[in-house]
This record gives C-alpha cells, structure tokens and sequence, in this order.
C-alpha cells in the first residue's frame, strides 16, 4: 500500500567505500531525522552528519539494506540506490562448506541473523559476558542479559553461526555448569574479536570527511602496450553482459569471479584486489568439461584494458578451442603468432632456448622459450610483456604451448598496431620490479551459478 503522505526525506543507499558489502546511506531534506531515527532503531551507526552505516557479522547488508529501503518507502520517505549496490541485493550466493547443509537460503539467513543479534546485544553492553573457552573446534562462552529477561545464557560458535546453545536463571549456574565442561580452556571475560568482528568494528568508525582532489591530466595517446590499466571489473562486467553463453560464478568472500563457458571447456579466473604484477586473470581451455588442461594463459593486473578486451573478444568468437593437447608447436605456429609484430617492424633475434621480438622503442616484446615448449603443462612458453624487461615487466601475459596461435598472433596484433591511453604520472610514481608467475587451478566453485556480479 503505498504511503498516505510524503515525507520531505531523501535516503540515497551505496556500497561502503573501504569495506566489502557494508552499506552506506546519505540523508538530505527538511526531515532527514525522520528517516535517521528509522535507521538507528534498524541498529545502521552514524559514521558522519547525517550519514550512517549498515555493518554486520554475517556479509547480509544488502538483504537487510533493501528491507530498509523497502520499509522506508513506505513511510513516504525517498530512497534512492546505486546500481551496484542494487545488484549486490538482487544476487544470489550461498556460504562456503556451511555446516549445516540442510538449511534453506532463508534458514541460513535466520540463523545468521540471531548469529547477528547476539552480536550487537554484546557490543552493546546488553549482553555481559562473563568467560569464554575454546572447546577444540569453535569459541564457546557465557554471559547475562543485563536487560530484558535476565536470562543467563552457553554460546556456542564465531561471528554467524554464534547461537544460544542453552539458558540458566542465574550467573552462578551458568558459570558452574561453564566451568564444569571447559574448566581447564575458561578465560574470563569476552574471546578476542575475530578478523569478521574487527573488520565491522572498523567499518563503522567515521567516515574521513572527502576533501576535492584536483582535476587529473587528461589521457595521452600511447601504444597499446603503454597504456593504463584501466578497469578490469569493469572489463569483465561489460564482456559477461555482452555474452550470454558466459555464466558468472563468484565467491562468497568476493575475491574472485569465475567466468564459464556453456560448453564447460572454458574457464575464465578474474581475482579482484590484486596487486599490479600478480596474476590477476587466469584463462583455461579443456577438451571435456572433466579432461586435463589444454591450455592456460594469465595475465597480471597491471594490464592494459584495450589488450584484454581483444582477448576476451578473441574467447567469444570460439576460434582455437579445439587445440589438440598432442599437436606439436611447430615453426608454422610459431611464424604465425609473430607475423603481426614482423610486419609493424618489431626487432627479434635469438637468445638462449628462443626467440625474442621487441618492439622499435623497446618497451615492450614477445618471448617464445622453445625449451619449456616441449612440456604442454608449461605455463610460460610464451611472454609477452611491457617495461624493463622480459624479468622486470610493467605487466605481462603467459601463455603455455597449445595456446591458440590465432588467439595469440591476436595479441600480436594487438601490439603492433593498436594505440591506447595514460594518463601522465607524477614524479615518483614507478611500479616497482618483480614478476611471479604461477599456473591456473580451478577451484572446485561452491556458489550458486545464479551469482550475477563481482564487487
């Protein structure tokens, strides 16, 4: 039913700028009170004016977020949400080896929720606890309402599965029957915050007041292989919208987002929050959905977007997928790959186990290691790189030997040819040295395939 009168409130809810999944809500209007004592009383912490924060033990703020919206709205109060927080509400996930499979999402989600309110009744000062133990497997303790019913009560569990495992009339029973069961574990007093605890704990401090920061440069045009970064997440987002046959499997923590193709023979790896030289990409090829590995190719996070995004184009368009595990990397494939790079000019000579291309400024190349190409499992026969070196790259590409050499003579393509953009750097600004390469392991995935975004 919608509300009898409006409100002159205005609620805009967004994800938490530094922690993962907390939610922030910005009041404005006349009677932005109305809708701050709404939020309060729905347990969000004022981290600034007229700003709060929806933190929780169990990663449900979106859930909870959007049942605030909705009950805010029908106060006659208007609430606003950023798209990508509204698409972390409308996503579905599940929890990872939850040890109690036989509950329902919604069950899980009610368990969580006590888990929750047993949470904030201790922060509070509700709750008094009076000892803990460790029993060899979870954080169990004891403790007394102060307020309400007075109950004391035996917890059992960390962070959102924490649950009142039994109730005693009085402290003295309570620490008895604690002391006969876990005597020689018992410390007194609360368990030390877990990480789960101590990172709400930092979520809902204020928020540092945002201070203008100047206008950056504007973009330079530079080869490809020069060009920044840009946004992977973004990257990624785009191409799985774009392409259907792609289903996206992400984790519950949200480090990492799977990308898989219809036919199950294709796995895209996307690991979020990565340093610029780790792996941040991991592609993988598969005859059958259960074979060995074909293929893998990685890319660090440092590069370019436009480089990935021919790449990922390149995996849409199905061509090289049937690379057979025993077709030998012959001279043919090899000519192929590098014929772009050979037409635009690049310089290649020979050295040690291969053959290396370099571009004419010198910043970036190909390198083929002729030596690891006798052994299919090899995640680095081919480098393709940008910066010092082949050792010290800015970023960098691998790629084991049956990797597609239509894919990679793309990527040559790529570099030869194509211009980019970056933004100049300050003085001082250098990305370090060091490269580390590691090959790709598919994780069993333990979400639901429903998951729709990466954060």
């Amino acid at each position: 039913m919608p509300p009898t009168h409006a409100i002159d409130a205005h609620v805009r809810l967004d994800e938490h700028p530094t922690h993962t999944r907390a939610v922030i809500a910005t009041l404005t209007g006349a009677q932005a009170h109305v809708a701050h004592v709404a939020l309060e009383a729905a347990d969000w912490t004022v981290v600034g004016e007229n700003i709060l924060a929806l933190v929780r033990i169990d990663a449900e703020e979106p859930y909870w977020a959007k049942d605030a919206a909705t009950h805010l709205a029908a106060e006659g109060i208007t609430v606003d949400i950023a798209p990508r927080l509204q698409e972390a509400m409308d996503e579905e996930w599940t929890w990872v080896n939850y040890p109690m499979p036989w509950c329902t999402r919604s069950e899980v989600r009610e368990v969580s929720n006590e888990a929750q309110k047993i949470h904030d009744d201790i922060r509070h000062g509700h709750l008094l606890i009076h000892a803990h133990a460790h029993d060899g497997h979870t954080t169990v303790a004891v403790g007394t309402y102060l307020h309400g019913t007075g109950k004391s009560v035996y917890l059992h569990g960390e962070n959102h599965l924490r649950q009142v495992a039994d109730t005693f009339d009085s402290p003295a029973q309570a620490l008895l029957a604690f002391e006969k069961i876990h005597g020689a574990q018992m410390r007194p007093g609360p368990a030390p915050l877990t990480d789960t605890e101590r990172s709400a704990a930092e979520a809902r401090k204020p928020l540092a007041p945002l201070t203008a920061e100047p206008e950056p440069p504007a973009p330079e045009p530079v080869p490809v292989y020069l060009a920044d970064a840009g946004d992977h997440d973004a990257l990624l987002d785009g191409f799985l919208d774009a392409h259907g046959e792609f289903e996206k499997w992400r984790t519950w923590s949200d480090e990492t987002t799977h990308a898989i193709h219809e036919s199950q023979t294709l796995r895209i790896e996307r690991v979020h929050e990565t340093q610029p030289r780790d792996i941040a990409w991991t592609i993988a090829a598969y005859e059958t959905p259960v074979s060995e590995r074909m293929w893998v190719l990685s890319a660090t996070a440092a590069t370019p977007a436009p480089v990935l995004e021919k790449l990922l184009n390149h995996l849409a368009d199905g061509d090289g997928w049937d690379t057979a595990v025993n077709t030998p990397l012959d001279e043919s494939a090899v000519t192929t790959t590098a014929q772009p790079l050979a037409e635009a000019g690049w310089q290649h000579n020979l050295n040690g186990h291969g053959i290396h291309w370099t571009s004419p400024d010198g910043q970036a190349g190909v390198q083929f290691d002729s030596l690891t190409a006798q052994h299919p499992q090899n995640p680095a026969t081919w480098t393709i790189w940008s910066g010092p070196g082949p050792d010290r790259p800015t970023w960098a590409i691998t790629a084991s030997p049956h990797t597609p050499s239509s894919l990679l003579a793309g990527l040559s393509e790529t570099l030869a040819h194509d211009i980019g953009h970056r933004r100049p750097r300050a003085a001082g600004d250098g990305r370090g040295t060091g490269f580390v390469t590691s090959p790709l392991a598919i994780p069993a995935v333990a979400v639901s395939p429903a998951a729709s975004r990466s954060r």
